[in-house]
């Protein structure tokens, strides 16, 4: 009877046994690849499989892991399993030391998206995928750094990545696998490069700074030569203004004095027309009389020659008199 317990034991253990290891399930975004008796079988999809047990077996393949260790470091530890993982995955590599076309040594790091799209190719074209992957663009980034100068290298980033993507996606393409993207993270040239870039980053900030101070002050003396010029012009402008209207002011008044004067002309010829006196000769001896007058005006003595020939022009103060008589 015990016999009996036991043989029924061990068959039901062997049966769960051979039912576990000939089914399989494979979760989404995952995969297997089944060798029979030692060669390529089949690929096993998402959901419910069946395989032959112990002659169906899955081929494990290497994956690398990223574990955070004590004190913040980082420890890459490679495992083999036969999970094969579909998604997009990232492999972030340590820095390396590569040197430039100008000879500067620097430290870079890069970034690998990469996806698996054929498994078998995966599996049988490359021993160890994640090993290749990171030495193919580790010597990849050395060649395209190395036809780059150091300020090429700092200032052309995505044209790094584009390069690195083209060259690492052709060569990976027999081992199944697609690169989507390569994106470096740190560039970090040497300490005394990077001393002398930042005096010369702080040399040409003073030199911006001076061109700046150059521009305001030329900009600054072409407005005030711009205003003092805009002053004069107003100032001669308004001198202009002054001396039109002073002098139409004094053609006004010589006009008025003229029509004055010849309104005054008029009345005395007309006045003098009456006593038959020529009124030129009345005029004449008005302007002699107020010339005589000038003449001796003043507190001084003065002696007071008059020539002969104003003797006719004294002969008509007599009409002048008969003028006021009348």
């Amino acid at each position: 009877m015990t016999s009996t317990i036991i043989l029924a034991a061990v068959i039901i253990v062997l049966a769960i046994t051979i039912i576990s290891a000939g089914v399989k399930v494979v979760p989404q975004s995952e995969t297997r690849v089944v060798e029979r008796l030692g060669r390529f079988h089949s690929v096993l999809g998402p959901g419910l499989n069946f395989i032959v047990p112990f002659i169906d077996r899955p081929k494990t393949i290497y994956t690398r892991r990223v574990e955070n260790a004590i004190g913040g470091k980082t420890i890459v530890r490679m495992t083999a399993t036969p999970v094969i993982d579909l998604r997009e995955q990232v492999y972030d590599f340590p820095s390396q030391q590569v040197i430039t076309r100008d000879n500067v040594t620097t430290e870079i790091n890069a970034l690998l998206y990469f996806q698996i799209v054929d498994p078998k190719k995966a599996v049988y074209e490359i021993d160890n995928l994640p090993n290749a992957i990171e030495k193919l663009t580790q010597t990849s980034l050395r060649n395209v750094i190395g036809e780059l100068e150091l300020d090429e290298t700092l200032t052309s980033r995505d044209t790094i990545n584009s390069k690195l993507q083209v060259i690492l996606d052709d060569a990976t393409n027999k081992w199944g696998v697609k690169v989507n993207r390569v994106e470096l993270q740190d560039i970090t040239p040497p300490a005394s490069v990077r001393q002398a870039m930042e005096k010369q980053m702080q040399a040409e900030r003073n030199r911006r700074a001076e061109i700046l101070n150059a521009e305001g002050e030329k900009q600054s003396r072409i407005l005030r030569s711009e205003g003092e010029k805009a002053s004069q012009i107003n100032q001669a402008e308004a001198v202009k203004q002054s001396e039109i209207l002073r002098a139409e002011g004094e053609a006004r008044a010589i006009i008025l004095n003229a029509e004055a004067e010849a309104e005054a002309i008029r009345r005395v010829a007309e006045a003098v027309s009456a006593t038959q006196t020529d009124p030129a000769t009345y005029m004449l001896a008005m302007k002699y009389i107020d010339t005589l007058r000038e003449m001796t005006s003043g507190q001084d003595n003065k002696t007071v020659y008059i020539p002969y020939e104003a003797s006719s022009v004294l002969s008509s103060i007599g009409s002048i008199k008969n003028l006021f008589n009348k």
